[in-house]
C-alpha cells in the first residue's frame, strides 16, 4: 500500500502533518509520498511553495516528494485532463515514473471538483479516494456531481476544523467518514514551523519595531498592530480594480476605527503587484506607518511572530485561524458587497464569506461555542440553508432545515444570504410574489414518481 498526498500549499503540508501527528490518519504501514502541484495564476512570477522555508519541516512527516507539476510542464496541473483511452498509459507512466510499483494506493486529494485531484483519480482507477481540505470551502455544498466510479471509491473527508462545531456539506450526499483535524494539533504545528524557520530580515523587530515604521527607539508604535491579508479579488474578476483600491482603504481605514496606526500588509501568493501599489497609495491618504512583507511564510506563522492587535482580511481562511487558533482579535472587510457580487448563486466563495460575515459582522457563534438553548438562528442552519440553495439538486436532503430556517429568517438580516430570484424558483420561504415557480426537471420528476406511487397505492395495485 502507498499513500499519496496531493497539496498545493505549504499550509495543506501542515495541516496534513497535524493530521498524522494526532493519528487522525491511521497508522497502515505504507509509505506516504508527498505529491507538488502548483495552482498559482501566474506560476512562473510566484516562488513555488515547496521551495520556501520551513517545507522541509512539514514535509518531513513524509517518506518521500514528487512534482507533478515538473512532470506536466509546460502545461499546469489544472490543464491536467487526459481523455478515456490515455488514462492506462498515464498510469503505467506515473507508476513508473513515481515508483509506486503494482500495489493498492490511496489518494488523498485536496479538491475532488477540479482537475488535477479528478484526473489523478481516474488514472488511478481503483485507488481508494479520501478528501483533504483546509479551508472554509468544506463547509460548502459540493460544485459538480461526483461521476459514479469515483463516489464509489470515496472513503472520508479530512477538514480542518476551523469553526469549532461547525460541520460540512462537502460531499454530503455521499455520506463519507468525516474526520476533523484538531485545531489544537494544527496550532502546534504552526508553532513548531514558526520555531523551525529563520528570523527573517522582515521579522516583528524589523516591521513593528523601527523607527521607519513609526516607532520610537525600537518599541512597537502606539496602538497596537494590524496584520492586514490581501486577497486577489480583482484578478478573480470578482471586483474591479478600482473597488479592490477601495477595499484595501477600507480594510486600513477599519484599523485606524481601532485606534491602531501602524499596519503589515501581506499580500495573497497569487495577487499581482497592483495590490500593493493600491494598499500603499490607501495608507498614505490616511497618514498610516505601512509595511508590506514579501514572506512566503503562512500568515499564521506571521501572527505569531507580529503578535497583531487586529487581523483584517476580506474572507481570508486565516481570519478563523486568527479568532480560534490564536484568539487574537479578526475583522472582515467588503463581505456584504461580495453576498451580493458572487455569481452566479453557486459560486464556491459564497460559503466562506458567508460565515465570515455571519462571525465577524452579524454576530453569530460557532457551533461548539453555543449556550445550551440559545436562541439565535445557529450558524449550522444558516450553512445548510444557503449550500442547498447553491446546489439544491445534489443537497436535498437539506431541504427541511433551509426550509425551516428561511421560515425564520424573513423580514431579518439574514436575508442578505439569499437571492429572491433563487429562493423563488427553488419554492422557498421568502420567494417573490406572484412569481410561477418552476421546478428544476430532477425534483419535477421525482414528484411525478411520488405521485404515481399514491395513486397505486389507493388502487390497491
Amino acid at each position: 500500500m502507498k499513500e499519496l498526498f496531493v497539496v498545493s500549499t505549504l499550509y495543506q503540508c501542515i495541516s496534513l502533518a497535524a493530521a498524522i501527528d494526532s493519528g487522525r490518519i491511521p497508522e497502515r504501514g505504507a509509505e506516504r509520498i508527498l505529491v507538488l502541484t502548483n495552482s498559482a495564476l501566474i506560476p512562473e512570477a510566484s516562488v513555488p511553495f515547496h521551495e520556501s522555508a520551513g517545507f522541509a519541516e512539514a514535509a518531513s512527516r513524509f517518506d518521500r516528494t514528487v512534482d507533478l507539476s515538473e512532470l506536466l510542464w509546460p502545461r499546469r496541473p489544472g490543464q491536467f485532463n487526459p481523455r478515456g483511452e490515455e488514462l492506462d498509459i498515464w498510469e503505467r507512466l506515473l507508476r513508473g515514473k513515481w515508483e509506486l510499483d503494482d500495489g493498492p494506493l490511496h489518494l488523498y486529494v485536496e479538491s475532488i471538483q477540479v482537475n488535477p485531484a479528478v484526473a489523478l483519480c481516474r488514472v488511478f482507477a481503483s485507488a481508494t479516494i479520501s478528501v483533504h481540505s483546509d479551508g472554509l470551502m468544506s463547509y460548502g455544498p459540493t460544485r459538480n456531481r461526483l461521476p459514479r466510479d469515483l463516489a464509489q471509491r470515496l472513503d472520508s473527508l479530512l477538514y480542518v476544523d476551523l469553526v469549532p462545531g461547525l460541520v460540512p456539506q462537502l460531499l454530503r450526499e455521499h455520506n463519507p467518514q468525516l474526520v476533523p483535524i484538531d485545531a489544537a494539533a494544527l496550532r502546534r504545528g504552526m508553532e513548531e514551523l514558526a520555531a523551525a524557520l529563520p528570523e527573517e530580515t522582515e521579522g516583528p523587530a524589523a516591521l513593528a519595531g523601527t523607527p521607519e515604521a513609526g516607532t520610537h527607539d525600537g518599541e512597537p508604535a502606539a496602538g497596537g498592530t494590524a496584520l492586514i491579508l490581501g486577497q486577489y479579488l480583482s484578478e478573480l474578476g470578482i471586483l474591479s480594480t478600482e473597488e479592490e483600491i477601495e477595499l484595501h482603504r477600507d480594510m486600513l481605514q477599519k484599523a485606524t476605527d481601532r485606534g491602531i496606526r501602524h499596519c503589515i500588509f501581506k499580500p495573497h501568493p497569487s495577487a499581482g503587484p497592483g495590490a500593493v501599489t493600491s494598499i500603499q497609495a490607501a495608507a498614505v491618504e490616511l497618514g498610516l506607518d505601512l509595511k508590506v512583507m514579501t514572506s512566503t511564510s503562512p500568515a499564521e506563522v506571521v501572527m505569531q511572530r507580529l503578535r497583531p492587535e487586529l487581523v483584517v482580511s476580506c474572507f481570508s481562511t486565516a481570519l478563523m485561524t486568527a479568532k480560534y487558533l490564536f484568539k487574537i482579535d479578526a475583522a472582515a472587510v467588503g463581505t456584504e458587497i461580495l453576498l451580493e457580487r458572487l455569481t452566479p448563486y453557486q459560486n464556491s466563495n459564497r460559503i466562506p464569506v458567508t460565515i465570515i460575515d455571519a462571525l465577524l459582522e452579524q454576530g453569530y457563534t460557532a457551533p461548539a461555542e453555543e449556550a445550551p438553548g440559545e436562541s439565535a438562528a445557529p450558524l449550522q442552519q444558516l450553512v445548510e440553508a444557503v449550500s442547498y440553495c447553491m446546489q439544491a439538486e445534489t443537497l436535498e436532503v437539506a431541504r427541511d432545515s433551509a426550509v425551516a430556517f428561511l421560515h425564520q429568517a424573513q423580514h431579518t438580516s439574514d436575508m442578505r444570504y439569499f437571492k429572491r430570484r433563487r429562493l423563488t424558483k427553488l419554492d422557498l420561504p421568502g420567494a417573490l410574489p406572484g412569481r410561477q415557480v418552476l421546478l428544476p426537471l430532477g425534483r419535477v420528476r421525482r414528484v411525478g414518481r411520488r405521485a404515481a406511487k399514491r395513486v397505486l397505492t389507493v388502487l390497491g395495485k
